[in-house]
């Protein structure tokens, strides 16, 4: 193996070529495990429905045409002015009645769509430690593998804080110059980002918008 991986680096394009296949062949480990120990299983399925059916349905309620129109046309008759003020009250008191049923409706549905992203994010704790001891290991290999080498060049300078990055742990002074843990990085985030909006696993959008996660954003309503 050693022999094999000094001979593909020694390509012009050998080492950032082993550090993105590894970064692929890692990311598609990582989301057979998810699928494994989570995205199969009935509890999953029925959480991401749960978080999909409330969050069209919160943004049904939010939208302007579902909200009660409100009362139409003056009238021209002078002798039905009293008639229509009475008409009038009594529309606004309806209609005042009518939004904060709805507000109720709107907090119930939040505070649903809110524990079900809760429970979807627990129930992914359980593969998170497969995952992050399978990532920890395959850097380690890449570490050893390429330490102290540059495995790629950067196409400009960088900025000093992504430079102290880009450059860490190689020696010379030349800032384009790129480190495995770097590129890895950058090739971790967007190879299993599209991977999962490409094999559907990417975390519903109802998630996203309920804020709810492990940790809340305390709701100011409640204070």
């Amino acid at each position: 193996m050693a022999a094999s991986s000094t001979s593909f680096s020694s390509f012009r394009y050998g080492d950032s070529l082993s550090v993105v296949a590894i970064s692929a062949l890692t990311a598609v480990l990582c989301e057979a495990i998810s699928w494994l120990l989570i995205y199969r299983t009935s509890s999953y399925k029925s959480l991401r429905s749960s978080i999909d059916k409330a969050s069209k349905k919160l943004q049904s309620m939010k939208s302007p045409s579902s909200a009660t129109p409100s009362s139409s046309s003056s009238s021209s008759n002078p002798s039905s002015s009293s008639s229509s003020k009475g008409s009038t009250m009594a529309t606004t008191t309806s209609s005042t009645s009518s939004s904060s049923s709805r507000a109720r409706k709107m907090d119930r549905v939040e505070a649903s769509l809110k524990e079900s992203t809760r429970d979807l994010s627990l129930s992914k704790f359980k593969s998170g430690a497969v995952v992050a001891a399978v990532l920890f290991v395959v850097f380690g290999l890449l570490n050893s593998l390429f330490e102290g080498r540059a495995v790629a060049k950067l196409p400009f300078a960088p900025v000093p804080l992504v430079l102290k990055m880009s450059h860490r742990g190689l020696p010379g002074a030349d800032p384009t110059d790129c480190s495995m843990p770097f590129l890895y990085f950058l090739c971790s985030i967007s190879i299993r980002t599209n991977l999962q909006k490409l094999l559907g696993f990417a975390p519903p959008r109802g998630a996203a918008a309920a804020g709810g996660g492990l940790f809340p954003i305390p709701d100011p309503k409640t204070n």
